[in-house]
């Protein structure tokens, strides 16, 4: 059915006009050959649609037929010619070109102009009867000049236009400059718009005769009409307009009268129609449409199967519809649809693949009886047929019954034997390895599972087993993980087959060792052969063959097999039952969660067989993680012979009887403080000389899918074990257990640490360890090593130093331990004393590892010697012993944000013991920046030799000054050091702590002026108060001052109340005023006003900074202790 399932190419294409290019000559002409790869080549998609074709001016077209005047007496023999799209794809052309080389100032241009309507006549000749659009291109040297310029050009164009009888429109000029492509772009718009217009009358044209149809004869013509403008439309561009005539002519399709006779050919011209309109409605980004219609499609036509002998070609027909949809539905992805899980293009080609499976099945059930000799004759004209869908032997033929039965049944005999030559498994193939890749990238896992089994089925009915036991090896691990298990015991018979017609010992003996297991649902006589097969291939044997194979393919088979047979190398069939569900079952435990260093370490190892026959393994191993324990974990098959009562060491193992193996072992010194794990548990079967199948378990083995617990059922339990500590479990409650961890020995070394519960910053803090041997003998290579404890913050543990010399000269390193020795004695104490400081506060952590090594005594008669280990904590507190706060202040004792430059100002720092313990400050002391000096030429510490106790406060007043050359506005003062240690009563060492305070920066103002004040620290009432104001230029220009004192109601004063004074740079000047204080207190002073002529209102703020503000004055002394008092 290949031959009427499938579309033609024409059908498939994208329609596009036809353009005849006469009149180049490309072998002989340069200039003709680059046209004309200017518009064949780089047919980019921003062009407009059109097919180019080069043709000789006398080519010979396609004879138009005579018009019918009138269809009364016209019966139609078919619905769709075979032909018809191909000639208006490539035959008949929308337009003729004529390239001629003429150019306006042609010498000879009468003659030239004669020659070019002598050829536009030729071919106005050769299509006598089409409405095909005739132009001429003038081929030219030199470009045109701009329109109305040239005279001589409009007067010979228009001469030239009325020889060849041509609209002006129809005259074109090709210069042939460097501008090659842009003028080939405009002659194509203008071919494409005349070729618009040649289809657009094909469209009315065919469109007349509807008038002359009737529904009772002319039916089929309904169809062809609307087809033909549908495909008209298309070639014109004009798609939705084609859409519509598709649907209508589908419709049209659909009314016709179906019979056995003819509805092959009705079916397929419905696929034609179904197949444009579904591509038109993806091509308008109306997907659901084309979805809507296809279902549609496929509900009319699936109960329409025809005759009963040629029912395969309904299937191939369905089946061709599905694949050309889906190819449609993944195009239009491609292009930006967006498809969903539950409709994609994978759904059609998995219809499309069980179509032509069913296909396959009825030609089976059909074809079988198809004489050998039948006569191929009524087939002849099979690839030669004047209408779609029509059979060979009757063309043209639309009676109810067939003009000749004889003929028909010979026709019908034919295509069955056709069929029978059809390979029907490569059809399937591909459409399922579509559907996969479409359900594998829409995530439909278990459909593409599915498909996949299917394939491997196809395969493996393509007698192509090889692939078939490569598809299917990749779905069985994804069915035993759902526990699907029918369909996994269908898949591993398939699979066993196909690997003993190929010869792949490796995967029949895998497949054997699932296939025997409790899983696999076939009979107990299935399983014994099975597992006799899998015997017969350890045994160097060949195996018989399995059920269901064909002969040719099993002497193939036997071959292999022979090969493998004859074999001297050993062969080794490492099986990974990880992935699979062996026959056999083992698990592994550690006796215990932890051991002792000084205990054996025990593993037990339990296995469980389900094959129908006892199975005799050759070796146990267990393996892990440290090698050097393997050698104590293998069991080697018994060289006596099994007997009713198995011991531990024998590897004979009976249908549901669990045997169990022991291994202990002593763990190794590296080991302790780890972990003892299993890496895999090995199980042969065989002999690793000659033929052995290698069982391996990851880690301690266990069951590869979980028995429900209402399947469990207690085994009888052989082996080495103590019913007491180890009761036979039911299988299924036994836990693997790949992990064990060794626990050092416990250390009997008793420690005690003695120490202040808080330490200083940078003090050198002293502890002391004693240690005594508790042991029952003499414990050697005692070491003490010292760490930071693991709570210990991350600056601290930076800054903190342990030294082993009180006096802080021999740093102990990490790398070395902090006392070693060599023996220690039942009850002997031994000491060691270090030393600790920290320069930053906060808890302090020391981690104390003692270490030592000791005899003990092993498994039997055997000593081993144990590394013991045990860890003490000491947390001590680092504090700050003193809180050190600095403040800047003026001579007034006030608070300053910024100093001025060359006057005086106080540094005050106060001191706060936090420590618990008294503490004595031997000295302070300051570092001056070079930017800062002090006022006193010495300096003396106000706190030597002070003793403060907890919570005491003390302060100390430094007076500073900043020189007035200075170009710095923010200075750094320098730093504050302070010398202590404990008191000797509180414990304290003589070695001195030195604290260092970084002093603030301080921001220097410039001043132009300053003043000071000579005041008496205090006054009497009534008595004479002398005061002096100096103020000074610090200016290198002379000042212009204006100075005025203000009245006070407690004072009366003597001297100027206002003056303007004039001072030179770097010089002062004095005002000298007498005050006498009117009552006793704490009065406030006469304000002094200071003015810079130059800079009015600036020294207001810095006068009232520098003076003070007040002074106290007692009352009036007695005449005899009095001076003399001023009126």
């Amino acid at each position: 059915m290949s031959w009427a399932s499938d579309l033609p190419k024409e059908l498939l294409c994208r329609p596009m006009g036809l353009v005849v290019l006469t009149g180049l000559d490309l072998i002989y002409n340069a200039v003709h050959k680059t046209i004309w790869d200017s518009f064949a080549n780089n047919r980019r998609t921003d062009r407009v649609p059109l097919q180019f074709q080069p043709l000789n001016a006398d080519h010979e077209y396609s004879k138009s037929r005579p018009k019918r005047s009138s269809y009364e007496w016209y019966i139609p023999k078919g619905i769709l010619k075979t032909t018809w799209m191909r000639k208006h794809l490539e035959q008949i052309p929308a337009v003729v070109v004529v390239f001629f080389d003429l150019d306006w100032d042609e010498f000879m241009w009468k003659e030239r102009q004669m020659e070019c309507s002598t050829r536009v006549e030729i071919v106005r000749n050769s299509l006598s009867g089409r409405s095909t659009k005739v132009c001429v291109v003038l081929v030219q040297k030199n470009a045109p000049l701009p329109p109305g310029e040239d005279v001589m050009a409009a007067e010979r164009a228009a001469s030239l236009c009325a020889a060849c009888e041509l609209s002006a429109k129809s005259l074109f000029v090709f210069p042939v400059t460097d501008h090659l492509l842009g003028y080939t772009i405009r002659l194509e718009n203008a071919f494409y718009e005349m070729a618009q217009s040649y289809y657009h009358t094909e469209v009315r044209r065919v469109k007349t005769h509807k008038d002359y149809l009737n529904k009772t004869t002319h039916q089929l013509l309904f169809v062809r009409h609307q087809f033909k403008m549908a495909f008209f439309n298309e070639l014109k561009q004009d798609t939705h307009a084609a859409l519509k005539h598709y649907k209508q002519a589908y419709g049209h399709v659909l009314e016709l009268r179906m019979l056995d006779s003819n509805l092959l050919e009705v079916k397929t011209v419905a696929g034609f129609m179904n197949y444009k309109i579904c591509r038109l409605s993806f091509q308008h980004n109306t997907p659901l449409d084309a979805i809507s219609q296809f279902r549609k499609h496929i509900d009319f036509f699936k109960a329409r199967a025809g005759i009963t002998d040629l029912a395969f070609e309904h299937n191939a027909w369905m089946a061709k519809q599905f694949q050309v949809f889906g190819d449609l539905f993944d195009d239009a992805i491609k292009l930006g649809l967006t498809a969903i899980q539950t409709q994609h293009p994978g759904i059609y080609y998995q219809q499309a693949a069980y179509q032509s499976i069913s296909r396959k099945q009825l030609c089976h059930t059909h074809c079988t009886a198809t004489p050998s000799n039948i006569s191929t004759d009524a087939l002849d004209n099979l690839n030669n047929l004047d209408y779609y869908g029509q059979r060979p032997w009757r063309q043209g033929h639309q009676s109810i019954e067939p003009p000749d039965p004889v003929k028909e049944r010979e026709g019908i005999l034919a295509l069955q034997a056709l069929e029978l030559k059809v390979d029907h498994c490569w059809i399937i193939i591909p459409l399922l390895g579509s559907a996969v890749t479409q359900f594998k990238k829409y995530r439909s896992p278990r459909m593409k599972r599915y498909l996949m089994v299917q394939m491997g089925e196809e395969y493996d009915y393509a007698n192509d087993y090889g692939k078939a036991l490569t598809l299917l090896s990749r779905v069985t691990w994804e069915y035993r993980q759902e526990r699907w298990w029918n369909l996994l015991t269908s898949i591993l018979k398939t699979s066993l087959r196909c690997a003993y017609l190929t010869g792949n010992v490796q995967e029949y003996v895998t497949i054997c060792v699932e296939l025997v297991a409790k899983y696999a649902v076939i009979s107990s006589d299935e399983k014994a052969r099975i597992q006799m097969n899998l015997n017969r291939i350890i045994s160097n044997k060949e195996p018989d063959a399995e059920p269901g194979c064909k002969q040719q393919y099993i002497e193939a088979a036997q071959a292999l097999w022979k090969n493998y047979v004859l074999g001297s190398e050993p062969v080794i069939f490492n099986i990974d039952t990880s992935v699979l569900v062996p026959f056999v079952e083992c698990k592994a435990k550690f006796s215990k969660v932890s051991y002792c260093a000084d205990s054996p370490v025990t593993i037990k190892v339990y296995i469980r067989s389900c094959a129908p026959f006892p199975l005799q393994f050759s070796k146990l191993s267990v393996m892990l993680t440290n090698q050097a324990y393997n050698k104590h974990c293998i069991t080697e098959k018994s060289k006596d012979p099994p007997t009713a009562d198995d011991s531990c060491d024998n590897l004979f193992i009976k249908p549901d009887v669990v045997v169990v193996h022991s291994f202990k072992f002593m763990a190794q010194a590296e080991d302790v403080g780890g972990l003892l794990e299993m890496s895999s548990i090995s199980l042969e079967l065989g002999s690793s000389s000659s033929r052995c199948a290698v069982l391996h378990w990851n880690a301690a083995g266990g069951d590869a899918v979980a028995t429900p617990a209402s399947q469990q059922r207690n085994c009888l339990f052989v082996g080495c074990y103590d019913s007491e500590d180890d009761p036979a479990p039911i299988w299924e409650q036994i836990e693997a257990n790949s992990a064990a961890r060794v626990l050092p020995r416990e250390a009997k070394l008793e420690a005690q640490i003695e120490h202040d519960a808080t330490s200083l910053l940078n003090e050198i803090s002293c502890f002391l360890i004693k240690l005594t041997n508790k042991e029952e003998t003499e414990i050697r290579n005692v070491e003490v090593s010292l760490s930071l404890g693991e709570g210990t913050e991350l600056e601290i543990d930076r800054l903190t130093t342990v030294y082993t010399d009180p006096l802080g000269k021999k740093e102990l390193t990490t790398k070395k331990p902090l006392k070693h020795f060599d023996a220690v004695k039942t009850g002997e104490t031994v000491t060691k004393n270090f030393y600790a400081k920290s320069s930053t506060t906060g808890e302090l952590t020391l981690k104390i590892t003692m270490s030592y090594e000791i005899t003990v005594a092993g498994c039997g008669d055997t000593e081993i010697l144990c590394h013991c280990q045990d860890e003490r904590f000491i947390k001590t507190l680092v504090i700050d012993p003193l809180d050190v706060s600095i403040q800047l202040a003026s001579l007034k004792i006030e608070h300053l944000e910024s100093v001025f430059a060359d006057e005086p100002f106080l540094l005050m720092a106060t001191v706060k013991c936090s420590s618990p313990s008294s503490i004595l400050i031997q000295a302070s002391w300051i570092e001056l920046s070079p930017l800062v000096k002090l006022v006193d030429k010495t300096f003396e510490s106000q706190l030597s030799n002070l003793k403060m106790n907890s919570s005491d406060l003390a302060s100390e007043c430094i007076c500073l000054c900043v020189p007035a050359l200075m170009t710095q506005t923010n200075v750094p003062i320098g730093t504050y050091f302070i010398s202590m240690n404990r008191c000797a009563s509180d414990g304290g060492n003589s070695q001195a702590i030195v604290k260092s305070i970084t002093l603030p920066s301080v921001n220097v103002e410039q001043i132009p002026v300053s003043v000071s004040i000579d005041l008496p620290a205090n006054g009497f009432v009534q008595s004479i108060l002398p005061v002096a104001y100096t103020i000074s230029n610090r200016t290198l220009y002379v000042q212009e001052m204006e100075a005025s004192m203000e009245s006070s109601e407690a004072f009366m004063f003597s001297g100027q109340r206002q003056v303007h004074f004039s001072i030179l740079p770097n010089g002062t000047y004095q005002l000298k005023f007498n005050l006498v204080p009117l009552m006793p207190g704490n009065l406030i002073l006469p304000r002094l006003q200071l003015n810079m002529t130059r800079y009015p209102d600036l020294l207001a703020s810095i006068v009232q900074k520098m003076l003070p503000t007040d002074i106290f004055v007692q009352p009036r002394r007695h005449s005899g202790n009095s001076t003399q008092t001023g009126a």
